[in-house]
């Protein structure tokens, strides 16, 4: 087998089937093509749920959501219900290094393809990858899980938002992107197991288990102190001041993690008096008077305008930003420099957040529109052209709408 070139990505060479939908499994394969890994989508016939989830539609009628977490996969459709569909993805199978699937529990074993009990002895080398709400057994075993739903029952919601507010869900769906970094993490993990045993292995990430690893601190401070968290907007609970505050002309945000940076922030905003206060000496002072030193540092920063403060501060070493809005933030010139925003083949879209120096990524083809590469995909893997328009004939393989 010839050694990949690597200077097309890290993943190059890897060879991926991506049975999931929506966001987390999706964007766990989208990460492995971004790094060159080829990645074959195949979707129900159907089409996968993200491509009419909209408005907005891209020119061809497909939802920009689609576009966000599908890109540099190649795609094919596929009824997997039937026999002759399952055949066709043991084709695929034979020489994948990694299948991803967020079906529900026992659909696969229900289609005879279960890792266990099928793919496992045939495909020795197969990383198989299960993505669901909360896995297979247990008290909630086999039920479906979304993202908004695991936030509210993981205590998510309970430490977002205000007093004011009630619990509120984050307004990225935090979860499902968590999960898809974590299913990234184990697909990788299991590829170094196997550089070293020669086999692949189940890899398990459910959103019940990302949702109440999220909560980091929260839990922490729980399991210490036997306080429930509460909701505190955009304040931290053991920093302070760490908040959102108004300007003259805008919100910013102060990140002051410890005793210098506060002492920079008061001489740099001509507070130098606080310093000397007693309710505001340490971190754990502050936190203490947090409403009284939110009072003095509001009155003070009215007088500042949100930009020329956030550059003098970080200038000093005070980590401080703007509340942008999402146009605002991709409008911020280092977004150019880290190449943050790319577009490739007429699809514009944020680019890639892990950069390798010896095997950089790259955004190398749009979303696959639905159904098309079927004939490509198919052909390698040994299908002569009179058993592909067999496929076709029968609803197996579903061309492109």
């Amino acid at each position: 087998m010839p050694t990949p070139d690597l200077t097309r990505g890290a993943m190059t060479g890897l060879k991926v089937v991506d049975l999931s939908r929506v966001l987390a499994g999706p964007l766990c394969t989208q990460m492995l093509a971004d790094h060159g890994a080829d990645v074959i989508k195949i979707e129900p016939p159907s089409g996968d749920e993200t491509r009419g989830l909209g408005p907005p539609f891209d020119e061809n009628g497909q939802a920009a959501y689609f576009g966000a977490v599908n890109r540099g996969k190649r795609g094919m459709a596929l009824d997997l219900s039937r026999a002759e569909g399952r055949a066709v993805l043991e084709a695929l199978l034979k020489d994948a290094d990694v299948l991803v699937e967020n079906f529900l529990p026992g659909t696969m074993e229900r289609w005879g393809l279960g890792y266990e009990a099928d793919l496992s002895a045939r495909f020795p080398r197969l990383i198989y990858c299960s993505i669901s709400g909360f896995g297979a057994d247990g008290p909630l075993g086999g039920l479906p899980g979304y993202d908004a739903v695991l936030q509210a029952m993981c205590g998510l919601m309970s430490i977002n938002g205000t007093q004011d507010s009630g619990a509120t869900r984050v307004g990225v769906p935090i979860v499902d992107y968590v999960t898809g970094y974590n299913a990234l993490t184990g697909v990788l993990l299991a590829l170094a197991a196997r550089e070293r045993s020669g086999r692949g292995q189940r890899v398990e990430v459910t959103l019940f288990d990302t949702a109440l690893a999220l909560l980091v601190r929260h839990a922490a401070n729980w399991i210490c102190s036997g306080n429930a968290p509460g909701r505190l907007g955009s304040a931290h609970p053991n920093i302070a001041p760490y908040d959102k505050f108004a300007a003259a002309d805008g919100e910013i945000f102060l990140g002051i993690l410890n005793d210098g940076q506060f002492r920079r922030f008061c001489q740099k905003v001509g507070r130098g008096d606080l310093l000397d206060d007693p309710r505001f000496r340490s971190n754990a002072d502050r936190l203490r008077h947090v409403a009284a030193l939110r009072a003095e540092l509001e009155r003070t920063l009215a007088a500042f305008k949100s930009d020329d403060l956030c550059r003098d501060l970080m200038r000093a070493g005070v980590p401080a930003g703007a509340v942008n809005t999402v146009p605002q933030a991709f409008a911020q010139a280092h977004v150019a420099h880290r190449d943050m925003l790319i577009e490739r083949d007429g699809h514009r879209a944020p680019g890639l957040p892990v950069k390798l120096a010896q095997t950089p990524g790259d955004a190398t083809r749009r979303p696959p529109r639905f159904g098309e590469h079927a004939q490509e995909i198919l052909t390698e893997a040994g299908f002569d052209q009179a058993a592909i328009d067999g496929l076709i004939a029968a609803g197996i393989i579903t061309s492109q709408k």
